[in-house]
């Protein structure tokens, strides 16, 4: 679980970063992120719609993202949003297939 302080829970501000924000993609994931002039750490969201699968599927992929960008926290700046958009291949992609992407892609938004 993400610590509270680290959570982006509204909705304005997912639109924000996704329509404004620096993109790197692969083929499982798309990472969004936005340098904040607050203070307040930083925050991120995930988005795992309806094509990455059932209810059962998208639940599963979304623990395994959230658990993966809790351990990547440090490497964000302190003062950027981030959302995480999973893609329909992050279904059959193992945990070290997202955890690399998510490495990768991560070096290129945050660069």
């Amino acid at each position: 679980m993400l610590p509270a302080a680290h959570r982006l829970t509204d909705g304005p501000t997912f639109r924000t970063v996704i329509r404004d924000g620096r993109r790197a993609g692969s083929r499982t994931l798309v990472l969004h992120l936005v340098r904040e002039t607050t203070d307040a750490g930083p925050r991120v969201g995930l988005v795992v719609s309806k094509a990455v699968g059932n209810s059962v599927v998208r639940h599963r992929v979304q623990r395994r993202l959230r658990h993966l960008v809790r351990e990547q926290l440090d490497l964000l700046p302190g003062f950027g949003v981030l959302v995480v958009r999973a893609l329909p291949a992050a279904a059959q992609a193992s945990s070290g297939e997202l955890r690399d992407d998510l490495d990768r892609c991560l070096r290129r938004v945050a660069s």
